[in-house]
């Protein structure tokens, strides 16, 4: 077993359509803004997340039951922004889209930049073969 190097996802990703959009460079600024990195880094590539989130609050004392779930305990936002109450945490989407091949595993883990604020995110899996948004 090995990680795979920048020049590796570059191939495969051009080559194969394994990450599309594909940014071939770690973007750090928008114009004179600077952003939160995206793009191909060493070892790794840094995704972005898109305008829709959701949101799992406990306003009507729902409970989180993921063979059974109540659609009251969700709201949908779709903004550039999301605010995220205290005691609720979000859900979101990849702007990539994934092909990941059939002899490859790979895992998404949080930014640094995201856990100084406090924000935690979990480790997923994208197992072999696996195809979709993260």
């Amino acid at each position: 077993m090995s990680i795979c190097p920048d020049t590796w996802i570059e191939k495969m990703a051009k080559e194969n359509g394994m990450i599309e959009p594909f940014i071939d460079t770690q973007v750090r600024h928008a114009g004179q803004e600077p952003v939160i990195s995206y793009g191909l880094s060493s070892f790794g590539y840094d995704i972005r997340v898109c305008r829709q989130f959701r949101i799992f609050t406990n306003v009507y004392g729902t409970v989180i039951d993921p063979k059974n779930f109540d659609p009251q305990g969700l709201v949908e936002i779709d903004s550039d922004i999301c605010v995220i109450p205290p005691n609720s945490f979000a859900l979101a989407l990849s702007v990539e889209w994934f092909r990941i091949p059939d002899n490859v595993s790979t895992i998404c883990v949080g930014k640094s930049t995201y856990a100084r604020c406090g924000i935690i995110l979990n480790v997923t899996p994208l197992e072999a073969g696996w195809e979709g948004k993260i």
